[in-house]
């Protein structure tokens, strides 16, 4: 019996195949196609990167002022000292007296004269033969060497498998008819070009990841990827699901109808088109796959208890998850409020609960007790298993990673069937990230604020002038208004040395001794948060001190005044959620951004954006120029590999190529469609279904 073999250095940073490694492409190049004297590589000035060669005529150890190795070359024109201050034996060794060596690096003034600190060295033979191509220098892991990645890069290159798998296959006519020039190569020249491109070729262009060669590349990517959710699109609709049509007899639509008519308010035009387009989705035999879109306070939660409120009727459950137990709370008791009195048993099911109550969730659930059931991510466990779910609605979606969505099968009668979704989010997604990550689902937008919400001013203070922030926050709370004070540490860091939101309650609570200052941050107990939460609703607490666990979800009309400290710290889309918790109610409504100086450039723009504009997408577009996609989409923290060679924004007009050459494949060449996703997901193609 065979041991089975540890993976190598290689194996572990996912280089495992030819295939890999071919994909595997540099971050940057060297030039080491030229080679200068020692004299003209000190006389092309200071600062420039160069390589020369030499024999070593010394090398030493010093220790003052700290432990480095000084090597001294020379040739027939100079020498020239090199300096390194983080060594190992064996480049001692490498560059030992009488070897001769050739360095590249960048020539400056030492404190004994002209020097090159820490150079890249090799040994060579005096008269060993330049490279015909520049230098790649790849990703790597600690440990890997450029030299050991090189090598087995090179040696990939030339597997016959390898040139078999990158051979052209796409259809000629479909090629000229569709790419925008004829200059792209075709993907195996692409690939070697990018590995090995000539010293005379356009770095600037290879950098910038412009060059024809790397269009090729990232078009078959994104090709590769819209074919992936165009045919999860397909597969969507060849499933069964329950159908949910808008009756006319009353007595069949009796939630959906009470629910209407206890309403408070009007639904809003905006409101209304999405409503129309869902309950349309709904009346279909296959699963609705649809995303909500609407700023923060634009009324997504009606829309989705109206959902809610039709699968309901028609004998089928409903489940609403949420990313946190503040978020899913609020849903929890907003949803009773509406449900309760038209007679529907609404179940409330978190991690927090205790094991007795659980139970009890999970049997309601289980019977079909419970018509309704919200909560966090519990809803996923495999202990939960629903009688009847005929619709999911995943709030925040985007916080639950890629993977995790409430994506139910079930048997009703000899029928299998899937429950349909609607994912809502308030983080607006940008139409690049929509295009490219979002192609298999349906989009609906709520781009209109219900009646009476007035904009929000926002206003950047320094954090001197912290003293005139609270005595604006005493006038304000004296007018029997209420105001959070959002912080973004719980206790003392040394290393950021911020006001943490502890140290800022005892302050406040000093300072304000007229009124009552409460305190919620993450490490409360659940029943803590909510009775905090609970008062301050009521107005027994008149300024609610928090870290970011109020950023959604929470509702408190009479809560017009934020300040937001060491605003510098958050990002687009926290500052957009925070401040969104104001501005519902009939009161002008304020948010402070206090800031700690020196601002960087990034963050000084991030604050002039957001004082600038509250238009999510706006902010959103920025967002993800400033994180990326990964970071947006949820999918970063659960491991999944993005888009490798793509820039959402940079790139944006080879989406909409790849999704027209992708149509034309699915419906003309649908026998070289597996080609094409095989040879650039491999096993990921599920991952793309999420």
């Amino acid at each position: 019996m065979k041991t089975k073999q540890p993976p190598t250095a290689l194996q572990k940073m996912g280089l495992d195949s030819p295939m890999a490694l071919a994909l595997h492409l540099p971050s940057r190049y060297e030039d080491e196609t030229e080679l200068f004297s020692i004299e003209d590589a000190l006389s092309r000035g200071r600062f420039a990167s160069v390589q020369t060669q030499g024999l070593v005529i010394r090398s030493q150890v010093l220790f003052r002022p700290r432990r480095q190795l000084l090597v001294t070359i020379e040739d027939d024109s100079a020498s020239l000292q090199l300096r390194f201050l983080n060594f190992y034996p064996s480049q001692q060794k490498q560059m030992a007296v009488g070897a001769h060596v050739r360095v590249r690096g960048e020539v400056r003034e030492g404190f004994q004269g002209v020097e090159m600190v820490h150079p890249t060295v090799r040994a060579v033979t005096p008269e060993a033969v330049l490279p015909s191509s520049l230098t790649p220098v790849y990703p790597a892991s600690a440990g890997i060497s450029q030299t050991i990645i090189r090598k087995a890069v090179n040696q990939a290159l030339r597997e016959p498998a390898l040139k078999e798998s990158l051979a052209e296959f796409l259809p000629e006519k479909l090629m000229i008819e569709m790419l925008p020039s004829n200059d792209w190569p075709n993907l195996e020249t692409a690939i070697t070009y990018l590995h090995q491109p000539p010293a005379d070729a356009d770095t600037q262009a290879l950098l910038d990841r412009t060059h024809p060669a790397w269009r090729r590349v990232q078009f078959e990517e994104l090709l590769a990827q819209q074919i992936s959710l165009k045919r999860a699109h397909s597969i969507r609709r060849q499933r069964r699901a329950p159908q949910f049509e808008k009756s006319k007899n009353k007595t069949k639509s009796k939630i959906e109808d009470g629910l209407l008519k206890a309403l408070p308010f009007k639904l809003t035009g905006a409101q209304e088109l999405v409503w129309a387009e869902i309950g349309d989705n709904l009346s279909n035999a296959f699963p609705m796959n649809r995303l909500l879109q609407g700023d923060v306070g634009s009324g997504k939660t009606v829309v989705a208890a109206l959902a809610a409120a039709r699968a309901m009727d028609h004998g089928y459950q409903a489940a609403v998850m949420a990313p946190t137990e503040i978020l899913a709370e609020q849903h929890f008791l907003k949803m009773k409020e509406w449900f309760e009195p038209l007679g529907v048993t609404v179940a409330w099911l978190s991690g927090s609960l205790k094991v007795k109550d659980k139970r009890l969730a999970q049997e309601m659930i289980e019977s079909g007790a419970a018509q309704l059931i919200i909560g966090t991510h519990a809803l996923i466990q495999e202990t939960v298993s629903f009688a009847k779910l005929g619709l999911a609605v995943i709030d925040e979606q985007h916080r639950f990673g890629v993977r995790q969505r409430l994506e139910i099968q079930q048997r009703v009668g000899s029928e299998l069937f899937y429950c349909h979704q609607l994912m809502m989010s308030a983080t607006p997604i940008p139409r690049t990230l929509a295009m490219t990550y979002y192609a298999d689902l349906d989009v609906s937008v709520i781009d209109e604020l219900p009646p009476g919400r007035k904009p929000i001013v926002t206003k950047v203070v320094k954090a001197a002038r912290r003293d005139e922030v609270i005595s604006g926050v005493h006038d304000w709370l004296s007018k029997g208004l209420q105001a959070y004070w959002v912080c973004p540490l719980i206790e003392e860091s040394e290393v950021l040395q911020l006001q943490t939101a502890v140290e800022s309650f005892e302050q406040l609570t000093l300072a304000l001794p007229s009124f009552k200052v409460g305190l919620v941050h993450g490490r409360l107990k659940g029943h803590e948060k909510a009775a905090v939460m609970a008062a301050f609703k009521a107005n027994e607490i008149q300024l609610l001190v928090a870290t970011t666990v109020i950023e959604v979800g929470v509702d408190v009309p009479n809560a017009a005044l934020m300040v937001i400290e060491h605003a510098e710290r958050f990002g687009y889309a926290q500052i957009h959620q925070l401040r969104g918790r104001v501005g519902r109610g009939s009161a002008d409504s304020v948010c402070i951004l206090m800031y700690a100086e020196p601002l960087s450039l990034a963050a000084k723009e991030r604050l002039q954006t957001l004082r600038e504009t509250s238009d999510g997408f706006v902010i959103a577009e920025r967002d993800l120029s400033l994180r990326g996609p990964g970071e947006l989409l949820g999918a970063k923290q659960s491991g999944d590999a993005m888009l490798r060679f793509v820039d959402l924004q940079r790139d944006a007009w080879l989406i909409e190529l790849a999704q027209r050459v992708a149509d034309r494949l699915l419906a003309d060449h649908v026998d070289l469609v597996e080609r094409q996703l095989a040879r650039w997901l491999g096993s990921r193609t599920e991952f793309l279904k999420a």
